[in-house]
């Protein structure tokens, strides 16, 4: 039998090395977090303000844009071609691209004209009331997401400040280090609160006010670590640099996202009835087009989209990207009116789904509204933090008598043997998020130089 002394004394050692380890790593740990948290806060804060503004913006687009997207709703529907000419009949310039009809009773038809004289990535969406025929208004349409002007303006302030290229560096910036400072501040809390015997979830209102602004610093973190962190990788997909990265990650380990394949097609490109293109022989039309996906089960909201080249079909595309996800493709012959390939979402990769569910997330379509409420909760959670970071900091900067309570040197107290991994880890991580890497030596050149200034003064 073992003795009550046995069952106390033999497991011992391990949490003195575990606190022993702890202990090296705290001042390193908490000194990263503060750097990371004063000097990217301000970064992270505009694209929390930015990102707020986003969640919004598909309500906002609804108000503002509420003439061209709904239509009285009616009994019969014209067919989809005379939709498609009735807009090519009010802008006659340009080219038709796509056409999407409207999903549910009460909205319009959207008709892509590709015309010249628009930015780059940018189409004219022709709303065309699906029952009587009429132009109800056109406006600028964004992307493969089909943003209006107000949603793409929104976008491109969460994306680059209207800045160009430029200012993307802010957004990548943002991402790189946002997990970084969720995970060292997640650390940090949880040693401190199970120091402390406190609970991780709730803050300490009988505190003083001290203690109660780092309670709720605390708390708000845990809350909001997991969504910091998606926001963190799927944000990372869209940057420059770390995105390029990405992308070259995904190919090597085959996760890319698959095409459906239009190279069966052996007829010229045709033209449907108002179409922009200029036929070229026979072509059976984009109401047949229509009835050969539905063929296939596809239902709205489609995206039916027109040959770009000579010898491609016409490609028919599931757009709904709330769960449960309707993503699936054919393409439609445009001689014979038959599907000559197929696309399933259901044949992607897991990789392949996690992408894309990741990203649609990240842009509050995956769960609809539900999504945005949690896209704007996240991004309120983040101002908190950043806001309550900087008062605590603030509070105790040194010249209030604080002293200094994120002391230097906290790397030369760290054995070698988990120094060494921490470094070659920190030097892979800058080398895929290159701005990251950039900016953390910065950070160390810094720190040195303000550590050499203060030792002089710190001498007799």
């Amino acid at each position: 039998m073992t003795s009550t002394a046995d069952v106390h004394t033999s497991p011992a050692p391990a949490p003195s090395r575990e606190r022993s380890a702890w202990a090296a790593l705290r001042p390193l740990v908490l000194r990263l977090h503060f750097y990371a948290g004063v000097l990217i806060a301000p970064f992270l804060l505009v694209a929390a303000c930015t990102g707020l503004l986003y969640a919004a913006s598909y309500q906002i687009e609804q108000v503002v844009y509420q003439h061209e997207l709904t239509a009285p709703a009616g009994k019969t529907s014209l067919r989809l071609s005379a939709q498609v000419a009735a807009a090519r009949a009010a802008h006659p310039q340009g080219t038709v691209t796509a056409v999407r009809p409207g999903a549910e009773p009460g909205q319009t038809t959207r008709v892509l004209i590709d015309r010249p004289g628009l930015p780059e990535s940018t189409q004219l969406a022709v709303f065309v009331d699906p029952h009587t025929g009429q132009v109800r208004g056109a406006l600028e349409s964004y992307g493969s997401s089909g943003a209006l002007p107000v949603r793409a303006w929104i976008s491109t302030l969460h994306r680059q400040l209207h800045l160009g290229e430029p200012g993307r560096i802010y957004s990548e910036l943002a991402a790189s280090w946002l997990w970084v400072v969720a995970l060292g501040g997640l650390i940090l809390w949880v040693a401190r609160r199970r120091r402390a015997r406190r609970h991780l979830l709730v803050p300490d209102r009988a505190a003083n006010a001290a203690r109660r602004r780092l309670s709720w610093h605390g708390s708000v973190g845990v809350w909001a670590v997991l969504g910091l962190l998606f926001l963190s990788a799927t944000g990372l997909t869209w940057s420059k640099y770390a995105g390029a990265n990405v992308d070259e990650l995904r190919a090597a380990l085959n996760w890319t996202t698959p095409s459906i394949d239009i190279s069966g097609g052996d007829h010229a490109a045709h033209t449907a009835t108002g179409a922009g293109h200029q036929a070229g022989g026979a072509d059976v039309g984009v109401d047949r087009v229509a009835q050969a996906a539905a063929g296939k089960r596809l239902s709205g909201p489609l995206e039916i989209v027109w040959p770009a080249k000579p010898g491609q079909p016409y490609l028919v595309k599931e757009i709904d990207k709330t769960a449960p996800t309707r993503l699936d493709q054919v393409a439609v012959d445009a001689a014979s009116g038959q599907v000559t390939a197929e696309l399933r979402f259901a044949d992607y990769s897991l990789a392949a789904k996690l992408a894309r569910w990741g990203i649609d997330g990240h842009m509050g379509l995956l769960f609809g509204l539900a999504n945005q409420i949690l896209l704007a909760a996240l991004a309120i959670g983040l101002i908190t933090l950043i806001v309550l970071g900087y008062r605590m900091w603030w509070h105790r900067r040194p010249t209030r008598g604080f002293g200094k309570p994120y002391p230097r040197g906290g790397w030369r107290r760290v054995h070698w043997a988990l120094l060494v991994p921490l470094g070659l880890v920190a030097i892979a991580v800058g080398i895929f998020l290159p701005l990251m890497g950039i900016s953390l030596a910065a950070f160390l050149v810094v720190d040195v130089l303000l550590g050499l200034r203060a030792r002089p003064a710190s001498q007799p």
